[in-house]
């Protein structure tokens, strides 16, 4: 079993852990491991303590698993069979680490009674529907670009492929499945461009209408922070798209020459790119907004701070540790995320399964594909 090998096969699990590990520092101060506190216990010593457990538990558990796991990748024969099983040992080490700070966190919330004596509100910006943040588009055009030149490549290539074309390589870089040379094989990587790359737009889009997450004591300032959180995010996620793009555009090229061989680990490296410029843009700019510096968010002209009043408790809202939100009576098709940064889905919504099968068709797709 070679290096690279080993390597491939630990991308995933260790991608997977430094974002567990980047998810607290991500996160809304008064949301820390996805409970709604007060601004004025923002720095409880409780919240802290968690952050450090929460860290030193997957440092330890989800760092083993990964040492665990490469060893076993270069010793057993299926390293990808290794990859899954470490990706979800990480996960779950992940998800246990949450679930432990969230709960201790709750219970000091509770039991001092962080809420008491505190008028709760929320508060709407209207003008982030009536003039919304427009979509930077031209963060779009790299990707565009990239699937021009994939398809004129297809074009250009088709008559000179081989019979048959690769359509799956393993963890080793190794072709194991194989199709007669068609339009559609040919075209597969032009098709998941424009599938992921739709995808990502489409996820812009409904981001930029999507409810904001407003602070009821400083609402202009928080509808400020929030415009900017939305331009960042959004050209992240375009930048994204382009480097997904180029990884596909890489693959292709060694699809139509029929090579039977790939190096996985620089077919992703584009991807790992894409994902690092996300992390970072979360990271500095936090969800919403607000690692921002405030006095670099101007405000428009609106309701100035208003003392004494916080964010309505509303937990009750999100299930399954902060990660589900159900509300039937918020017509909000995507909700600012309580763990990390991005938006997550209103299941309380019926117009939501409409997206969700628009996801679960497109994953459909592209295995088909």
């Amino acid at each position: 079993m070679t290096v690279t090998v080993v390597v491939s096969g630990a991308i995933v699990p260790v991608v997977v852990l430094v974002l567990a590990w980047l998810a607290p520092a991500m996160a809304d101060p008064g949301l820390p491991f996805g409970v709604r506190i007060p601004a004025a216990h923002r720095d409880a010593a409780v919240i802290g303590e968690q952050r450090r457990s929460y860290r030193r538990l997957l440092a330890l558990g989800g760092g083993s698993a990964v040492a665990v796991g490469a060893v076993l990748a270069a010793v057993l024969p299926d390293p990808a069979a290794v990859a899954t099983a470490v990706t979800a040992v990480v996960a779950a080490v992940g998800a246990t680490a949450h679930v432990r700070a969230r709960r201790a966190i709750r219970s000091a919330k509770e039991r001092e009674g962080w809420y008491r004596g505190l008028r709760q509100g929320v508060s709407v910006d209207t003008s982030l529907r009536t003039r919304p943040v427009r979509a930077p588009w031209p963060w779009a055009a790299p990707a565009a670009l990239l699937i021009a030149l994939t398809a004129a490549l297809a074009v250009a290539r088709y008559p000179g492929m081989p019979g048959q074309l690769p359509t799956h390589f393993g963890a080793d870089g190794t072709a194991d499945r194989f199709a007669a040379k068609s339009l559609t094989t040919a075209f597969a990587p032009v098709l998941a461009q424009l599938g992921l790359t739709g995808l990502l737009g489409l996820t812009v889009r409904l981001a930029l209408r999507g409810r904001a997450d407003l602070d009821p004591a400083d609402p202009a300032g928080s509808a400020a922070r929030h415009r900017r959180y939305l331009r960042r995010t959004s050209a992240a996620l375009l930048v994204l798209a382009a480097l997904v793009d180029l990884s596909v555009l890489l693959a292709a090229v060694r699809i139509w020459r029929g090579e039977h061989t790939v190096e996985p680990a620089e077919l992703l490296a584009p991807v790992l790119l894409g994902l690092a410029v996300l992390v970072v843009v979360a990271v500095r700019t936090g969800q919403g907004g607000s690692r921002l510096d405030r006095a670099s968010a101007r405000p428009e002209p609106g309701p100035g701070p208003e003392p004494g009043l916080v964010h309505v408790d509303d937990g009750h809202h999100w299930r399954l540790a902060g990660t589900v939100y159900v509300n039937r009576r918020d017509p909000a098709l995507l909700v600012p995320k309580r763990l990390g940064v991005g938006w997550t889905l209103n299941l309380g919504n019926p117009r939501t399964l409409l997206l969700a099968a628009l996801c679960a068709g497109f994953a459909l797709a592209m295995s088909l594909i």
